[in-house]
């Protein structure tokens, strides 16, 4: 079956000798380059466009998946809003939130994070970490102390007051797992020291990255007690 497909189409002369017949190869006829009969003009066309759609579709469904698991497992975009981390961060800055580090390590006294507000539902504050699981935290004189040591914060620009949690001279030990955060603009930020420690669980990720402004874009760097 297969040789009688590939084999040419023959024509035997049968005015001539038998054992030495004439042969004609019949070929196709040539037809000019770019030739396209006109009834299969239509479905090129339709070919081509269901080519080009199950392309883009393609690209759309595969770059939905890498944003879908990028927003749930690795970073997210939060907009500041308010005044409570003043100097340190504006009303309507845009960061990017590192949502992956802390499911290798922990928080560590410092660290900018966003976690979900304990007064509000849907709601994530964002804060400083000021004190760390089972350490002991006060504030005495307008200053934050842990295990009886002051700590110097050169980013504030106003002293520490008590809030309706933390009272002054009132020391608090932190449980296993448990934060204490607070605002850098102290005298206008919503805290621990108002609503208690926050449990870790309730840590969504680190600030890592300010995009937006462009002038103050840029890595956010660490704090140095």
């Amino acid at each position: 079956m297969l040789d009688k497909l590939i084999r040419p189409k023959i024509v035997i002369d049968p005015d001539l000798d038998s054992e030495k017949p004439t042969v004609v190869v019949s070929t196709i006829k040539p037809r000019h380059i770019g030739y396209r009969p006109e009834k299969e003009l239509p479905e090129s066309i339709l070919q081509k466009a269901t080519h080009l759609f199950m392309d883009f579709l393609e690209t759309i469904t595969v770059a939905a998946s890498i944003f879908i698991v990028v927003y749930l497992f690795l970073v997210q975009p939060h907009e500041v809003r308010g005044s409570s981390m003043e100097p340190s961060f504006f009303n309507k800055e845009y960061i990017l939130t590192d949502k992956f580090s802390y499911r290798l390590s922990n928080p560590e006294r410092g660290d900018v994070i966003i976690f979900q507000a304990p007064t509000k539902d849907n709601v994530d504050f964002i804060k400083r970490v000021i004190g760390l699981p089972e350490e002991r935290v006060k504030i005495q004189n307008g200053k934050v102390y842990i295990n009886d040591n002051a700590i110097k914060e050169n980013y504030l620009n106003d002293p520490t007051s008590y809030g309706a949690f933390m009272k002054e001279n009132k020391e608090i030990i932190l449980n296993e797992n448990e934060y204490f955060v607070m605002g850098d603009n102290r005298p206008a930020s919503s805290d621990s020291r108002d609503f208690g420690p926050i449990k870790k669980n309730s840590i969504k990720g680190k600030a890592r990255i300010i995009y937006w402004p462009f002038t103050k874009a840029g890595i956010i760097e660490g704090v140095q007690y």
